[in-house]
């Protein structure tokens, strides 16, 4: 989810006149881009991956009669106690074969579209950059919502899959191609205000941070980790009721009987809200928040890192002025 963290620094580190003629005549920028990026979204996704199972097991509804967990603490006890340590794990395999590729494709995207819509010209183009943010998402969660829904089905408690092969070709033969897809509606309303939100706590929490402590501006890493931070915080919180019907939607069927009968947003959460009370809606967000916050500040410090040892340090040229 947050690659639109790092594509802001893609985007910053772009908007210099010296660089933006050279995107695309330079390939060795755009497979270090790529590079980076695949790079980034593996460890971000693996390093936080147990809050991430402890969410979908809050979120998802388990079979009748078991009582979902309220506190992530009493949820981790119950995983680990149950299914070791291993069982937080579980899935995980699906995240570090899909993140790759798809957070490569997303930068990829990113700066074509950005290319083509005119924002690498000089000056801060905030309406091209936010434009191929968005149509970096849309081709980024095509990738991602089935690799989510199999990885969702093997964190459930009591799963009932061997694997990752095992889950995608029961999903196929019982529940058809659809299945993998009855969520990617929500992934991608939900990543509309996510990616909004997240660009503007950045940049606002950015300037806060550079006004409160006016040190040359070669605090860059440290200002941008604390804004990445609360900007994917900040996102992932307030995107949560979206989340749960993601989870819902991913996980349909596999233990409870519970059929929404339909992929639409609203008539899901209306009938949550209506079964389960308006608090089920909020269920996930401290461990939505706990992954997202870190995951934005990881995977820029990755991204940073790995473009700075494909590109080298003349990349970064124009911070040092």
């Amino acid at each position: 989810m947050d690659q639109h963290a790092q594509l802001r620094r893609t985007a910053d580190n772009l908007q210099t006149p010296e660089a933006s003629s050279s995107t695309f005549s330079d390939g060795r920028t755009f497979v270090a881009h790529m590079l980076a990026g695949a790079a980034a979204g593996i460890t971000e996704h693996t390093a936080m991956y147990p809050v991430d199972t402890i969410k979908t097991r809050m979120q998802a509804l388990s079979h009748p009669g078991q009582r979902l967990h309220g506190s992530v603490v009493r949820a981790l006890r119950a995983v680990v106690r149950r299914e070791g340590v291993a069982g937080l794990y579980r899935g995980v395999g699906a995240v570090a074969w899909g993140a790759g590729p798809a957070h490569a494709m997303y930068f990829a995207t990113y700066e074509q579209a950005k290319q083509l819509l005119g924002g690498n010209r000089a000056g801060y183009q905030w309406l091209p950059t936010a434009a191929a943010g968005a149509i970096a998402t849309i081709v980024n969660d095509g990738f991602m919502t089935p690799v989510d829904v199999v990885k969702q089905r093997l964190q459930v408690a009591h799963s009932p899959y061997k694997g990752l092969a095992d889950c995608t070709r029961q999903i196929l033969q019982h529940e058809g191609v659809g299945a993998l897809y009855k969520s990617y509606r929500t992934t991608v309303l939900m990543n509309v205000p996510f990616t909004a939100m997240h660009f503007s706590v950045y940049e606002a929490a950015k300037k806060w941070l550079l006004h409160v402590d006016n040190e040359e501006a070669e605090e860059r890493l440290s200002v941008q980790l604390v804004a990445g931070g609360l900007a994917g915080g900040a996102a992932a919180a307030v995107t949560t009721p979206l989340d749960v019907v993601k989870t819902r939607l991913q996980t349909e069927g596999v233990h409870s009987s519970k059929r929404y009968g339909t992929t639409a947003v609203l008539p899901v959460l209306r009938r949550i809200i209506q079964e389960e009370g308006m608090a089920t809606i909020w269920r996930g967000m401290k461990p939505r928040v706990l992954f997202n916050a870190p995951a934005a500040a990881v995977s820029w410090g990755t991204y940073e890192t790995m473009k700075d040892l494909l590109l080298g340090p003349e990349a970064q040229g124009h911070h040092h002025h």
